[in-house]
């Protein structure tokens, strides 16, 4: 009877596979590579306590009430010379999860096409799949989607008359493989989008937490005003994802719809952990706390790295890539391999992983595996990378006894 009466958009709505797999390795015992969690150790817990106390003690009246949609104009006057963007530019979010589905609320209507990488981050996926849309995927190499491939597939499409409503791009450290898009490509990217019309929604939750390499421009920067590219920013990864504090930054016309969007789905987003982000930034308090986690994480991906060379078995198509910032890395198992299949063995062996075909839109992959690194000791990293190893130089031998 249930069925029966949802919407189209509540039937198209799936469990998020990460959220349902972190439940059954939450246990103390097992080592989790897991989750997209940054390090507890590392939350400024001391400088939020005093900046809140302050907030409180000047302003209770304004940081506990109801608050604008658009967000705190101080924070965003923050975020605007931030970002080197205008005020009216700016709108503050529950989150950058609350971006994709405010975006994905304004431009797809069921059977619409979004355009995405194959693989791409699992949130972005159950957003767009939450509104029933329908997925193109175009493969990644070391330096991002590929543009060859995205030309002749927006060829055919334009053909066709199905383009999609947009293409959604992780440039910076992608979830899950940990790549980035070089500015070259990047302006590819942007001239195919002007060329067929389209927006670009990019997503960049790591993009401050850069440990080797030279940055690379901003989409929104490259676009030059033309108004074609909506950018999803957090708090999460960067400050505390307790905070549920993200903003996007989009052409004014596009903010205008997304406010809309916004009052229909919370009115407004907490005015008390924007009054206190905002302070922070205010105080110039937030250069050093990213430095900080810079400082801590490179040393954690060094030390997975380092444990990857040491303890991976020599085995022909096994490999992994080597990613300049962000919290993850993706291992890629020979053909014939199956990381869901393995999942089972490596949780016996009390380590965990995220499988592959989560982010692929179709299940594809299976024979991919993403690793976090932010989350776990530097002592849980080494000895979690020697137990996986071993789970998969045992896999690789059935796999070679079945004839696979």
């Amino acid at each position: 009877m249930l069925e029966d009466k949802l919407s189209i958009v509540a039937k198209a709505m799936k469990r998020s596979e990460i959220r349902e797999l972190l439940k059954l390795v939450a246990r103390p015992d097992i080592i989790s590579f897991a989750g997209g969690m940054p390090d507890p150790k590392l939350f400024p817990s001391k400088v939020i306590a005093e900046v809140a106390s302050k907030v409180l003690e000047k302003e209770p009246e304004r940081a506990l009430q109801y608050g604008p949609t658009e967000g705190d104009a101080e924070l965003r006057k923050e975020l605007a010379k931030w970002d080197g963007v205008d005020i009216d530019n700016i709108l503050i979010t529950t989150a950058s999860q609350q971006g994709l589905d405010l975006v994905s609320k304004i431009f797809i209507d069921p059977g619409d096409t979004i355009m995405v990488g194959y693989p791409t981050y699992l949130g972005g996926l159950q957003a767009f799949n939450s509104y029933a849309a329908k997925f193109i995927g175009i493969p990644l190499d070391d330096e991002g989607m590929r543009v060859d491939i995205l030309e002749d597939t927006l060829q055919k499409l334009s053909r066709e008359e199905n383009l999609p409503k947009f293409i959604y791009i992780v440039p910076d450290f992608q979830n899950p493989t940990g790549v980035t898009m070089p500015t070259e490509r990047r302006k590819r990217v942007l001239e195919l989008a002007s060329k067929y019309d389209l927006f670009i929604l990019s997503d960049t939750p790591y993009r401050p937490l850069r440990y080797s390499g030279e940055p690379c421009a901003n989409f929104f920067h490259l676009d030059g005003g033309k108004e074609r590219v909506i950018t999803l920013f957090t708090f999460s990864k960067i400050l505390c994802p307790g905070f549920r504090l993200g903003y996007i930054v989009a052409p004014a016309v596009v903010i205008d719809k997304l406010v809309i969007a916004k009052q229909g789905t919370d009115l407004c987003t907490p005015s008390f952990t924007q009054a206190i982000v905002r302070e922070i930034m205010k105080q110039n308090m937030f250069g050093a706390h990213i430095k900080n986690l810079v400082s801590a994480y490179r040393e954690k991906r060094d030390g997975m790295l380092n444990a990857l060379n040491k303890y991976m078995p020599k085995i022909d198509g096994l490999r992994w890539t080597r990613p300049d910032g962000g919290l993850f890395l993706w291992l890629t198992l020979p053909e014939g391999m199956d990381a869901n299949i393995m999942f089972k063995k490596a949780v016996k062996d009390k380590i965990a992983y995220v499988v592959g075909s989560a982010f692929h839109y179709d299940g594809g992959c299976r024979n991919t595996i993403r690793l976090n690194f932010s989350f776990p000791s530097l002592e849980q990293i080494d000895e979690g990378i020697r137990r996986l190893a071993g789970v998969i130089e045992e896999e690789a031998r059935e796999v070679l006894c079945r004839g696979e």
